[in-house]
Order: C-alpha cells, then sequence, then structure tokens
C-alpha cells in the first residue's frame, strides 16, 4: 500500500531526523555506543563473549533493555496518560535528554569532548519512545529509527512503482530515510565543533520544541480534524 504524504508523514521525516541527530550525537561523543542500530547492539551483546569482550557484551545488552524500556514506558503513556496525544512520545523523549545531559553534565562537565556510558543509556530510553510515535492498530505504523525495515518497503515500493504502480508507493519510504540520514549528517557536522554536553544539550533543546508543537499544537489540531 502506498504511503500518503500527509501531516503526519511530514512529521515523521522531522522526528527521523531528530532520531538521526541522536544517533549521531551517541556514536561521535562515545565509545561508538548504538542509540539507534538495536540490530548492532544484538550482534555486540553476543558476540563479545566470544571475543573476550565482556564490558561490550554487557553494554550492548544494557543499551537494548533500555531501548526496550523505553517502548514499554512510552506505550503505557500512550495508553493511559496520553489517550488524546498520539504523539506524546516526544515528551518522554525530552525527559530522558534532560536527565541524559544533567548526568553528562555531573560526570564530565561542559567542555569534555566524550560522553560516558550512563548519559548513553538514557538516550537509548529516548529513542526506543521516540519509536512509538506513530501507532496505528495498536502497532507501530512507521518507525522511526528502523532504518533497514524502510529500505526494505523502499525497495518493495519501487518494484510495484516499476510494474505499473504510482510515485507514492516508495517515495513516502525514501524521505523518511533521507530525513534520519540529514539528521545524521546534521549531527556530524554539529558534534565536530562541541562538545558532548553541548550537542547533547542541543538535542535535548530541539527534543523540547519538537516536543511542545506536537503535544500543544499538532494533535490538538488533529482530534478537530
Amino acid at each position: 500500500m502506498p504511503q500518503p504524504i500527509d501531516s503526519e508523514a511530514r512529521l515523521s521525516w522531522v522526528l527521523a531526523g531528530l532520531a538521526g541527530v541522536l544517533g549521531a550525537a551517541a556514536f561521535t561523543h562515545s565509545a561508538g555506543y548504538f542509540v539507534t542500530f538495536m540490530t548492532g547492539n544484538t550482534e555486540r551483546a553476543f558476540l563479545g563473549l566470544f571475543q573476550d569482550k565482556a564490558w561490550l557484551a554487557v553494554g550492548a545488552a544494557i543499551l537494548l533493555a533500555s531501548f526496550v524500556g523505553g517502548v514499554v514506558i512510552a506505550s503505557l503513556c500512550r495508553r493511559h496518560l496520553w489517550v488524546n496525544h498520539p504523539h506524546g512520545a516526544t515528551v518522554l523523549t525530552t525527559f530522558a535528554l534532560v536527565a541524559s545531559t544533567v548526568v553528562d553534565l555531573v560526570m564530565r562537565g561542559w567542555t569534555a569532548h566524550d560522553v560516558p556510558f550512563v548519559p548513553i543509556v538514557f538516550v537509548a530510553f529516548g529513542i526506543g519512545a521516540l519509536n512509538t510515535s506513530f501507532v496505528k492498530d495498536g502497532e507501530v505504523s512507521i518507525p522511526l529509527s528502523y532504518v533497514t525495515g524502510t529500505l526494505v518497503k523502499m525497495g518493495q515500493g519501487i518494484e510495484r512503482h516499476l510494474s505499473g504502480g504510482q510515485l507514492n508507493d516508495w517515495l513516502g519510504y525514501f524521505l523518511l530515510w533521507a530525513g534520519f540520514a540529514a539528521g545524521a549528517v546534521i549531527g556530524g557536522f554539529i558534534s565536530v565543533v562541541v562538545s558532548g554536553s553541548q550537542m547533547l544539550l542541543g538535542a535535548t533543546v530541539v527534543c523540547a520544541l519538537t516536543a511542545g508543537y506536537t503535544y500543544f499544537y499538532f494533535d490538538g489540531h488533529a482530534l478537530l480534524k
């Protein structure tokens, strides 16, 4: 089925870009931790044991648990607290980033380049929560950081278009991927000139502004339709 290019789709590109920025912040200012790539963390969690790198395996397992925890908590909040705010997950992501920034400032200060592991755990939690921003019939309809699945669907859409389908069979998936990629590129450029704490704070501010827009305007406007 082709993805319609509507306000929900456009919002998903913005949030995918935010996920890309967060992934870049964690990767470039840490020991290469993944907060968006749970496939990689799963492999690290098990392969680290075979490479005599128990610390790598444990760290990856903790990030996996934090990511899933973000999904679970955001889903519970969506069911019980955010009944009229379908994109309320951005609020939980903002709280997670605030916690990450505060912990990083306490542990390393304002000018340190690297972000220690504990703040990264909070970022992974926030990314997990962010991925519940788009739900239909109780299931995630637009996974923001699941780039592999997005590219698979884009490839299938391209095939349908070549076989007589429509441009929208794949364009929406391409733009979702492009949003994530653009966020990663922006995050990469920013990481060159700022410290880890500064980048976390910047990402927190952007996420807070996005959460305010979605919570107080976008969701309310959607309910009126």
